[in-house]
């Protein structure tokens, strides 16, 4: 009981933080190389690394390595909490004004690598 407390807590804490929700946003769109979310999101990598990180830990995104860049997305089949609160991010959130902006960043990005 204690370790399914620590993980809801520790995704909890994941969705607590604004730049976490807006990585989660893209990478429910599709994989995403870290160099076009640090565009997409105007943040410098270390800071995006570092929530990517987070995310990771909290089993709600994904990373494939592509020679030297890393490609994130949002895990495949989530489970339980992880599957509600990526859908609310998916669906209800997506109406906020700074994820449809990053949405659209991204959008114009290119893959990094190609």
């Amino acid at each position: 009981m204690t370790d399914m407390l620590e993980t809801t807590n520790t995704v909890f804490r994941a969705f607590a933080d604004e730049s976490r929700i807006r990585l989660l946003n893209l990478l429910l769109e599709r994989e995403v190389c870290v160099c076009d979310l640090c565009v997409a999101l105007d943040e410098p990598q270390p800071k995006i690394s570092r929530h990517l990180a987070y995310l990771r830990k909290a089993g709600l995104v994904t990373v494939r390595q592509d020679g030297k860049w890393k490609h994130y997305t949002a895990a495949k089949h989530p489970a339980g909490l992880h599957r509600r609160l990526l859908n609310c991010v998916r669906g209800c959130l997506r109406d906020i004004d700074i994820l449809q902006a990053d949405l659209a960043r991204l959008y114009k990005t290119r893959e990094c690598g190609n």
